[in-house]
């Protein structure tokens, strides 16, 4: 699951938030393009190896579905907050298609460079559904079996996804020194009441390649990624509107 909060440029996403908080915990500073890749390279492969791995750990450990959900929640929701504040000074903190193309929508970041995060990111996902496997002394990538197919779980995806990315956008606005514990909370939440939650199109590939608890079939993997896209875009629109200074002066007027 996982994120973005400054532009990879290092400015600071608004004028806003760059006016009021000159200094926050969200704001990287103007960081070479290979810096930047190499920490979103390794932001999604730590993500993506805290979901897998985690699965797998306590899978073997107890036949308790709500106990393993609660183990991949915890573990994922604490990693992101690490890699945000660590990493994210870097590159923006992004570990996330979706999230760099909300970035790229709101014209934060230039397209060649969105189109190299998403690169890194996916192969940072693989990598890391590789480390998992080698710890657990299984095969370097398997296929998934886990079916995850139907218009419930779609929509479960669009709507984690939006959630993520309005969580972001509306924190960048109005509680930037937050940003990394409000994602964390939201994804420790999601995880533990929507039907399906990967809202990560890198993870999403990555976890096509596992065939643990954490995996999800091949064929499924497509119609995950249109749905996260989907509830990108349409968080981008809402945030927008509802920070938007012209519609709100319009508004009381």
């Amino acid at each position: 699951m996982s994120i973005a909060f400054c532009d990879s440029d290092g400015h600071t996403q608004s004028q806003s938030v760059q006016h009021q908080t000159p200094k926050t915990e969200i704001t990287a500073v103007n960081h070479s393009l290979s810096k930047r890749l190499v920490a979103e390279f390794l932001g999604t492969a730590l993500l993506t190896a805290s979901v897998v791995g985690s699965a797998v750990m306590a899978n073997a450990m107890t036949d308790v579905p709500a106990l393993v959900m609660l183990c991949v929640a915890i573990s994922c929701s604490a990693a992101l907050f690490v890699l945000l504040e660590l990493l994210g000074p870097i590159s923006g903190g992004h570990f996330n298609p979706a999230v760099s193309l909300a970035m790229l929508l709101e014209r934060e970041i230039p397209r060649n460079e969105a189109v190299a995060y998403m690169c890194m990111q996916t192969i940072g996902g693989l990598i890391g559904v590789v480390f998992v496997h080698v710890t657990f002394g299984l095969p370097l990538l398997s296929v998934g079996v886990h079916v995850r197919t139907g218009f419930p779980v779609w929509i479960a995806e669009a709507v984690s996804t939006f959630g993520l990315i309005f969580t972001i956008f509306l924190g960048i606005r109005f509680r930037p020194n937050s940003v990394s514990a409000f994602v964390g909370v939201y994804v420790l939440s999601v995880t533990l009441f929507a039907s399906s939650s990967f809202a990560n199109p890198a993870t999403t590939i990555a976890r096509a390649f596992t065939e643990s608890l954490a995996g999800i079939r091949p064929v499924d993997v497509l119609a995950f990624v249109f749905a996260q896209c989907l509830g990108s875009w349409l968080a981008v629109g809402l945030a927008r509107w509802l920070t938007s200074p012209a519609g709100a002066t319009a508004e009381r007027r």
